[in-house]
């Protein structure tokens, strides 16, 4: 149903080098840099597999934290991206396991990225 989403950075090199190394792991990464002079100046990247889907727009402020939740093909790529996130400077927010209220199958790990973001890696596959 979504076809992309993008958020707020503050600091868009940190965040582009956080999300490089926690996006790898679910086989994603920077597909694109809109240039600059379509943007008034500002650095807009986009992030996704075959296509970017997920884009990181720099401000001064980022305002309200955002949930967002990629998904991953295994229980692997799960704890990979997990491992991976928090070496990349982000906060623990909950370790790779099933989360049974949301759904039997649903396996997750959370991290909060530079700007606050509670940012999810999700397996819908039985074990």
């Amino acid at each position: 149903m979504i076809d992309h989403i993008g958020i707020k950075v503050a600091d868009f090199d940190r965040a582009k080098a956080f999300y490089d190394e926690a996006l790898a792991p679910l086989g994603a990464r920077l597909l694109m840099m809109v240039p600059v002079e379509y943007t008034g100046g500002v650095k807009v990247g986009g992030y996704g597999r075959d296509r970017p889907v997920y884009w990181l727009h720099e401000e001064g402020g980022t305002g309200e934290q955002k949930h967002i939740a990629f998904a991953a093909a295994t229980r692997a790529e799960v704890d990979a991206f997990h491992r991976v996130a928090l070496a990349a400077g982000g906060r623990d927010n909950g370790a790779p396991g099933l989360r049974p209220h949301y759904h039997p199958d649903y396996y997750g790990a959370f991290v909060f990225d530079p700007d606050g973001n509670n940012v999810e890696a999700v397996c819908h596959a039985p074990a």
